[in-house]
């Protein structure tokens, strides 16, 4: 299929977005570590995360889900869903300090439309669980300020509805690629897929478009842009994604 459509002329950008789960509003699979994608609205209500009783544990984590998240990791975003059918999460972004991890504000979130699983597929409607490294970023926008990678691109463009009738324009303003099913250190766009096809693809954290993904996790705007001018790769950024239930395993 990609050798048709290179030979029909098709730009490289554009292919890319044709082969990943959320270019057609179908979220792509993460690489290495577990994503959702789901529009999360536009909201500017925020709460604050209670400290965990041991402020050297990330809360809400399991000893499962913790081996999973590697020694060098100082930075980690935790996306955590309502329960495993459900399209909808919450986000803090936790750095740790010398004195143990520290949380950021709870950001709301949108995930997959059908809620998360432990084995992604392409077209199960569902966010994979798990931990990922987080490596690359882009968008349609410019640069806001990106400490990883940013690959910016008309290609980042998407139109037509959502499952709730909700405008797709703007969710790919801002994007950074969850390292499930993908390659490190290539534009979120590349459509290498380690796993093969049919463990999909192209899961990413984007611009909120109201409404649930097809696999992906989706922030507001204004929090997008926040996260991009915070992760550093220096800090080895993951995100540690999946329902309340199987994070806390």
């Amino acid at each position: 299929m990609i050798t048709h459509l290179r030979r029909a002329g098709v730009p490289a950008a554009t292919l890319a977005l044709l082969l990943t789960g959320c270019a057609d509003h179908t979220p792509t699979a993460p690489a290495q570590v577990r994503a959702a994608t789901s529009p999360a609205t536009e909201v500017t209500q925020e709460t604050t995360t209670e400290p965990s009783a041991d402020p050297n544990v990330l809360p809400g984590l399991g000893p499962k889900t913790l081996a999973q998240v590697p020694d060098a990791t100082r930075q980690a975003l935790v996306v955590t869903g309502e329960d495993k059918d459900s399209a909808r999460s919450t986000v803090v972004l936790y750095e740790r300090t010398a004195d143990g991890w520290q949380a950021g504000t709870t950001w709301p979130a949108h995930n997959a439309l059908k809620g998360w699983t432990d084995h992604h597929v392409l077209g199960d409607l569902r966010s994979p669980i798990g931990v990922y490294t987080l490596s690359d970023a882009g968008g349609r926008l410019p640069d806001p300020g990106s400490r990883l990678p940013y690959h910016r691109s008309d290609g980042f463009s998407l139109s037509g509805t959502g499952f709730e009738g909700e405008p797709l324009a703007g969710s790919f303003d801002y994007v950074v690629a969850i390292d499930y099913n993908r390659e490190p250190g290539t534009s979120p766009q590349d459509w290498t897929r380690p796993l093969g096809a049919q463990r999909g693809g192209g899961i990413w954290l984007h611009v909120d478009h109201d409404g649930p993904t097809k696999g992906c996790v989706s922030l507001a705007k204004g929090h997008m842009r926040e996260l991009l001018v915070t992760l550093d790769p220096d800090l080895h950024p993951v995100v540690v994604m999946g329902d309340a239930d199987s994070l806390a395993r």
